[in-house]
């Protein structure tokens, strides 16, 4: 059983590190691959590709877990959305037409997906087998988000009025139950790969209003949650943004790992989130900083969770303009800490 499994199921109380996004756009090795393949979500399906950019921040660092390299809109992409990506803007994807969501069915959507899953089975065969391989699915929500166009800029941070949905909530609540369906598959499909740890990213559950949080938040992870449990997957939730809510969300969803992000206050996730292992929350703009205030800002955090089982991340992903060398030396001075 790899390290990480072992922590998540909290089987040994060793420490962990790796990174959101630590094989991508930082590494000069990434860059030069995805400057010949232009289209990202081709790149994604490029099995061969997919994992030799999964393995590089692992030959590179030595980190203790490697992530797939994929995106969370693989799947509105396999039910039947084009998304292309724009520099500017980011992702942008076709308008959402249930019909073509509603025919879709488990073989058309796992074959559509098929590079994916080899590229994890080739990875695994290649990783070291003490290393855990993760897999990923973004939350139904965050995904409703970008399905639906809800999304409008890359800045937006203000809740998002869904009070035009309102009379189509019974639409919605379809959507995202079928979604959840979907998703389990995927999952499925990931660990019968290779894959033996499932992070779910709801990146925008910071936009829920509060009185959406729990139907659209809190019920769908948890229902995934289960699903992975019935599979001995240990799955780590990063509903990002809900502050103080990350107390309820832990004592509703169960998830074997949660991961904070950036503003959550470590000695109140300390006191607060119980019968979890916390991963995460350093800012990855304090990788930016100087070297003296990047080892203070993980410093923080090392304290904090340095008497329970703890793995070292970020409250988000890796940023482009990261120097590769300031995570390599980060890295080591959370291993000598």
């Amino acid at each position: 059983m790899t390290q990480l499994k072992n922590i998540l199921l909290k089987k040994i109380p060793c420490k962990s590190i790796w990174f959101m996004r630590q094989a991508g756009r930082y590494l000069p090795e990434f860059r030069k691959i995805r400057s010949q393949n232009q289209n990202f979500i081709k790149l994604c399906l490029d099995s061969e590709l997919s994992s030799e950019i999964t393995l590089q921040p692992i030959k590179r660092f030595d980190l203790d877990s490697a992530i797939i390299f994929s995106d969370i809109l693989m799947v509105p992409h396999a039910l039947g959305q084009h998304v292309e990506f724009t520099k500017e803007f980011g992702p942008r994807l076709s308008q959402f037409d249930n019909n073509t969501f509603y025919k879709k069915n488990e073989n058309e959507f796992s074959n559509k997906l098929k590079p994916v899953y080899k590229a994890i089975e080739m990875t695994r065969k290649k990783l070291n087998k003490e290393k855990s391989l993760i897999c990923f699915i973004g939350a139904p929500w965050t995904l409703i988000l970008y399905m639906f166009g809800l999304r409008k800029n890359k800045s937006e941070k203000e809740p998002i009025d869904l009070s035009e949905l309102d009379n189509k909530k019974f639409l919605i609540d379809e959507i995202m139950d079928k979604l959840v369906n979907f998703l389990c598959i995927h999952i499925k499909n990931q660990i019968n790969a290779g894959a033996d740890v499932v992070q779910i990213f709801d990146s925008w559950a910071g936009l829920l209003p509060s009185d959406k949080v729990i139907d659209y938040c809190f019920e769908p992870n948890a229902k995934i949650v289960e699903f992975c449990k019935k599979y001995t997957a240990p799955c780590i939730c990063f509903p990002k943004g809900i502050g103080q809510k990350y107390e309820l969300f832990n004592k509703f969803v169960k998830s074997d790992g949660i991961n904070l992000d950036s503003n959550i206050d470590p000695s109140w996730a300390r006191d607060k989130l119980k019968n979890v292992v916390i991963q995460g929350g350093l800012d990855p703009k304090e990788l930016l900083k100087s070297e003296n205030q990047m080892f203070e800002g993980a410093t923080k955090y090392i304290k904090a969770f340095r008497e329970m089982p703890y793995v070292f991340n970020l409250g988000h992903g890796l940023l482009p303009e990261t120097d590769p060398d300031k995570v390599d030396k980060l890295i080591k001075f959370y291993r000598n800490f």
